[in-house]
């Protein structure tokens, strides 16, 4: 997206006022250095809803550096049906081939929770018989919102741009910019990790000392050249728990996630059967999984929202499993018009709710529900039938 910025002016001073004895007074500059426009950008980003912002070059060596380890990752297999991964990696390298004439990648991060969890309690566990969403989508799709904030904050930006020329960061050129919320090749968590918004933790989320992890990224391109920011240390120790709580033992290791094996992948990028081997383990999670964060004890900083998009709808927040196997197409087309669970497909959601009810209490009524969807497709049966079959092993040793 390119913008015309205004023609080329002087440094631009705040009005002269007259004093008392009427000698006129010309006040210094309002932006006297590039630390005083990264500074108002900040201020401009949290007024629009992001909790905070930093600066990275397009040309910093980062990119490289991220190219090699994600061949590592991928050389493992740990992508699973995430094909997209092998692809533009040109582009990953050289994030400024995305948008010709950019500069400087503003990194910015968004709380979203709107409900404060319990503190080191994976509390999802409590209610076998409630679908558990991942928090991040239990409303709006954020991608949307993400962009929208990012293009008034370059709006924002642009009208600035005449009170900076004096400054040399290209405030004279015409304004290129263009937003990103995990819709392009793009090292997202890198690069909010290399300006300090927080630190790679070992579930390879990032992690900031006053928030925790419950908070999205997004990405502004922008064509004035300003400094980078710097990376902030690492606070995770010796502590494991993101690694000793997930259910299927996805994370591998410290900072080493395989993605085939992770709920969140498992439930939504996932197409066809899931593996028997993860079922039990996925439990009553039937969008994601919050597990690895919920136990983490940086949350016990997280933040709630200041976004309303955020916000849960049709009560998915609490709501039953029966009652969300009960949707019809039509209906899992409606609740989730505006929602990122669309992005699950309709057949792949049924199928991830038989293993949830596979997975709850044990009871004759969830056997029946069971049955009656049997027929609609070859892979969902499969599901039906394993969450039939747990459901009376269960009915059988309660019996005992």
């Amino acid at each position: 997206m390119t913008n015309k910025s205004p023609t080329k002016q002087q440094p631009v001073h705040s009005p002269s006022k007259q004093t008392s004895m009427g000698i006129d007074v010309t006040n210094t500059p309002i932006f006297a250095t590039v630390v005083e426009v990264k500074q108002w950008i900040k201020s401009e980003a949290q007024a629009l809803g992001f909790a905070d912002c930093g600066f990275l070059s397009v040309h910093h060596p980062l990119f490289a550096q991220q190219i090699e380890q994600l061949q590592q990752w991928l050389d493992k297999g740990y992508e699973g049906q995430l094909q997209f991964m092998h692809n533009n990696h040109d582009l990953r390298a050289h994030p400024a081939k995305l948008v010709a004439g950019a500069q400087t990648i503003i990194s910015v991060r968004m709380d979203y929770l709107t409900q404060t969890p319990v503190p080191r309690t994976v509390s999802d566990n409590d209610y076998p018989n409630q679908g558990i969403i991942a928090r991040y989508a239990r409303g709006r799709d954020y991608h949307k919102t993400m962009r929208n904030r990012l293009k008034q904050l370059a709006l924002s930006i642009e009208n600035k741009l005449p009170e900076w020329q004096h400054l040399n960061i290209g405030a004279e050129s015409d304004f290129i910019f263009r937003p990103f919320s995990d819709s392009a090749p793009i090292f997202e968590r890198p690069i909010a990790d290399a300006v300090g918004l927080g630190w790679t933790g070992k579930h390879t989320l990032l992690l900031n000392k006053s928030a925790g992890s419950f908070f999205v990224l997004g990405e502004l391109f922008i064509s004035l050249n300003l400094p980078d920011d710097k990376p902030v240390d690492a606070h995770c120790g010796s502590c494991s728990a993101c690694i000793d709580i997930c259910p299927t033992q996805a994370i591998v290791a410290p900072y080493k996630l395989n993605a085939a094996a992770c709920i969140s992948y498992l439930t939504i990028e996932h197409k066809g059967a899931i593996d028997i081997k993860y079922r039990r383990a996925i439990g009553n999670r039937i969008f994601g999984c919050d597990d690895c964060q919920l136990i983490c004890p940086w949350n016990r900083y997280a933040n709630l929202t200041s976004v309303d998009d955020f916000a849960p709808r049709h009560h998915l927040d609490n709501i039953g499993l029966i009652e969300l196997w009960q949707w019809q197409e039509s209906d899992f087309l409606e609740y989730t018009k505006g929602s990122p669970i669309r992005r699950t497909g309709y057949i792949s959601f049924l199928r991830n709710i038989a293993i949830g009810l596979g997975n709850a209490n044990p009871s004759l009524d969830v056997i029946d529900h069971l049955q009656y969807r049997l027929g609609y497709s070859e892979m969902l049966d499969e599901h039906i039938y394993w969450a039939i079959t747990e459901q009376k092993e269960k009915l059988k040793s309660s019996n005992k």
